[in-house]
C-alpha cells in the first residue's frame, strides 16, 4: 500500500443503515456475513476508544462519502472505513436529528425471498408477502404492479456498540481542514483519478 495513507482504508461492506429507535440514533455499517462483522468487531472497532471515534459524512452532490475511523489500542488491526452512498431520507433524518452523538453498531444485511418470510412481510414493491402469486416467481397480484418477483430484506443488528461523539458534515471543498476526510477522499478518490 502507498504510503501516503498509514491506515489501510476498508470499503467492503455492503452499506450503511439508520436506526432511530434507541436513546441514541444508531449508525450501522453493513455486511452480508455474520462472522465477517463479528470479526471486524472483535479484531478492531473493540479496541477503539468512544472518546476518539469519528464519523465524517462528505457531500458531493447526490451522494455522500461515509468515513469512519478511530485510534486504536491495538494498531496492527486496525483501519478506517468508507463507502460512497447515494443520498436517502434516513440518511437526511439522521443528518437532522443525531444531536451530536450516535451508536456505533454493526449489522448484518440478507435478502429474503417469498418462502423466506411471514405472510406480512412488506416486498420491495410494498405489497406483502401474501399479496404474491406462490407460483410464477413470486410475482406481486396487484393489477397495478410491475413487481416481477416478491424481494424483501432483513437487517439484524449486532449487540455490540460504541458511542460516537465526533460527528461531522462536510461539503466536498471543506474536506481540507479535517484530518481523517481528507486522508479518506486524497487516497480513495484524488490520487485514482490522476
Amino acid at each position: 500500500m502507498p504510503s501516503s495513507s498509514s491506515i489501510p482504508w476498508f470499503d467492503n461492506f455492503v452499506g450503511v443503515a439508520y436506526r432511530y429507535y434507541d436513546l441514541r440514533m444508531n449508525v450501522v455499517p453493513l455486511f452480508d456475513d455474520r462472522k465477517k462483522a463479528s470479526d471486524i468487531w472483535h479484531d478492531t472497532i473493540h479496541w477503539w476508544l468512544d472518546s476518539s471515534i469519528k464519523i465524517r459524512f462528505v457531500e458531493t452532490s447526490d451522494e455522500y462519502w461515509f468515513i469512519l475511523g478511530s485510534d486504536s489500542q491495538r494498531p496492527e488491526n486496525n483501519f478506517s472505513f468508507f463507502k460512497v452512498l447515494q443520498k436517502s431520507e434516513n440518511y437526511d433524518r439522521f443528518k437532522k436529528g443525531h444531536g451530536g452523538e450516535a451508536y456505533l453498531r454493526l449489522g448484518v444485511y440478507a435478502k429474503k425471498s417469498r418462502k423466506d418470510v411471514k405472510k406480512d412481510a412488506l416486498c420491495d414493491c410494498s405489497h406483502t408477502a401474501e399479496d404474491h402469486d406462490e407460483g410464477d416467481n413470486d410475482s406481486c397480484l396487484y393489477e397495478k404492479c410491475n413487481c416481477k418477483q416478491f424481494s424483501s430484506f432483513l437487517v439484524t443488528l449486532l449487540k455490540r456498540k460504541k458511542t460516537i461523539s465526533d460527528i461531522v458534515f462536510l461539503d466536498e471543498k471543506n474536506v481540507k481542514d479535517d484530518a481523517l476526510a481528507w486522508n479518506c477522499l486524497n487516497f480513495n478518490k484524488y490520487s485514482k483519478s490522476d
